[in-house]
């Protein structure tokens, strides 16, 4: 038992020598990115927010959109979403990353008065997913913190272990649950204790779901343990195969008002808070999606699927409708960043970040003590 919790303190020792500086990197981050949301929209406030004017309606979703063409002419809107509260903006979203809001009263496109907090998210982003790398070299930065997130993993069990203390005393119980105020060296190993334990749920989330996010192998293995197969990855946009074929179809009807995909939607779903269209729609049936307060998880939405046409909708999709797979794959996700439980699952995450952050210092303290302090205490010694 000796020797396998030896073998057990050289794994954990060597692969937080190794990894390290990324997974501080990593928390650092991490703890920056908890709040990442609602920090954006807290500095991007006065341009989220409207006073709407007495006796008058809000604009078409046509020319909202025609008016965000007009002050962006380049760039081609994938969402449009609207709000049940009538003093928020209308969103335009363009990808994953790009936000504007439009005056849903005027159309008047609203900009922020600073883009520094959204500025220094995206850098912390950058940094935790790519070391900031950028272009080609993404991929070697990934790579380097997918390692180092399965070192991580390796930290969480081997430190587990680890922590048990071979007295089950309370003398020897306390160092390892509480800060005693200890200095030095006992003062580091004192704190890589506590965070240690008191974090370890968090950090094992945040680690095992981050190497769901960065390995495929990892992510098709969670379909697997949900007894399905993992879904393969969709290709570009584009025609079907068979859209060269002369097609006999009728001429296609004229195109469906955007207002009637939103108010079939509203209809469906009387709770709704927000509501958001992709776009483009082809054809007369587009899919809208529904936030309600009573969703969950927090990050959960429902997918309507609305025939403009005749103004109804044909296909209801909710979070207990996906498959297993899809779900455990969906809270993985948001569990990564404490998303799925709300601000309570952030700030979790938060403070286990700030653990990460503490770990790696006192690990790195207590590693060079080991190394070098005898050194450095022989030579201090009078001959």
């Amino acid at each position: 038992m000796k020797r396998f919790r030896s073998v057990l303190f050289w794994i954990h020792l060597c692969a937080g020598i190794v990894a390290g500086v990324i997974i501080f990197v990593m928390s650092f981050t991490g703890l920056a990115l908890a709040f990442e949301q609602e920090l954006i929209d807290w500095s991007q406030r006065d341009s989220r927010r409207v006073d709407p004017p007495a006796d008058t309606a809000p604009l078409s979703a046509e020319a909202l959109l025609a008016a965000f063409s007009a002050a962006h002419p380049d760039t081609e809107a994938s969402t449009l979403a609207l709000s049940s509260d009538p003093a928020d903006a209308a969103v335009v979203r363009v990808g994953r990353r790009e936000t504007y809001y439009l005056n849903p009263y005027t159309g008047a496109v609203l900009e922020p008065g600073s883009s520094a907090m959204e500025d220094f998210m995206h850098t912390m982003v950058a940094w935790h997913r790519w070391l900031g790398q950028s272009g080609d070299s993404r991929g070697i930065g990934k790579a380097i913190t997918g390692a180092s997130n399965a070192a991580y993993v390796v930290l969480a069990v081997t430190g587990l272990y680890l922590w048990f203390p071979r007295r089950w005393a309370r003398r020897a119980l306390r160092p390892s649950l509480w800060f005693t105020g200890a200095s030095g060296k006992a003062r580091d190993w004192n704190w890589h204790n506590v965070f240690g334990f008191w974090m370890l749920i968090p950090i094992t989330v945040m680690a095992v779901s981050g190497m769901v996010i960065s390995y495929q192998w990892a992510g098709k293995l969670v379909y697997t343990l949900a007894g399905e197969e993992a879904p393969t990855r969709r290709g570009p946009p584009g025609p079907p195969a068979s859209a060269s074929a002369p097609s006999t179809q009728e001429a296609p009807s004229a195109p469906v008002a955007l207002d009637t995909f939103f108010t079939t939607a509203a209809a469906a779903s009387p709770d709704w808070t927000s509501l958001s269209l992709s776009l483009p729609v082809r054809g007369d049936t587009a899919r809208v999606s529904v936030k309600t307060p009573h969703d969950w998880p927090r990050t959960a939405s429902t997918t309507l699927t609305v025939d403009g046409t005749a103004g109804t909708v044909t296909e209801r999709e909710t979070f207990a409708d996906q498959s297993t797979g899809r779900q455990w794959r969906s809270w993985l996700r948001f569990l990564h960043t404490g998303q799925a439980l709300g601000w309570i699952g952030q700030a979790i995450g938060a403070v286990g970040c700030l653990a990460g952050c503490f770990l790696v210092y006192t690990g790195f303290a207590l590693s060079w003590r080991r190394f070098f302090g005898r050194k450095a205490k022989a030579d201090a010694t009078p001959a």
